[in-house]
């Protein structure tokens, strides 16, 4: 049997998922449990509409409920890394795009937290984990779509 797999996560985040936890057991789970009743009201069951689609609904959240509890089960917080030599998961990494001359602030978190739209990148993306363990002044290649591109750790912390 193979363990299940760690989830990387900052103490933010945890707090997050259990949040989002909270609210699907509370407050989800009333509002289906009351459209659920509503829709018992119209009748035959067999061709109720409106019922089915409560307890199709309810199956989504009770899976989505599963999902996360299982993931703060297996979540690893990650702590603002110690002083290192070397990149490594909650580094805050300034990194510049060699062709186009862009420079890029990005912070690298577990594969849960990622938001492109925040810049923050997963240690499984293809540049999060190239910059793993890479010190200042190292030099990255990444695979893309468009090709290859490297990037140079201009700074982290």
């Amino acid at each position: 049997m193979t363990s299940p797999k760690v989830f990387m996560v900052t103490k933010e985040g945890l707090k997050n998922l259990q949040a989002e936890l909270a609210h699907l057991q509370t407050v989800k789970r009333k509002e289906i449990a009351e459209k659920i009743r509503e829709a018992k009201e119209f009748g035959d069951l067999s061709e109720n509409a409106e019922y089915h689609d409560a307890k199709n609904e309810q199956a989504l959240v009770e899976s989505e409920i599963l999902n996360l509890e299982s993931k703060i089960k297996n979540s690893k917080i990650i702590d603002k890394p110690a002083k290192s030599s070397t990149i490594q998961i909650g580094a805050q990494v300034v990194v510049t795009n060699l062709e186009t001359k862009e420079e890029l602030t990005l912070d690298l978190v577990g594969s849960m937290e990622a938001d492109v739209f925040s810049n923050k990148i997963s240690n499984e993306s293809p540049l999060g984990a190239a910059l793993l363990d890479k010190a200042k002044g190292e030099t990255v290649l990444v695979a893309a779509p468009k090709g290859p591109v490297k990037y140079k750790i201009v700074k982290f912390s």
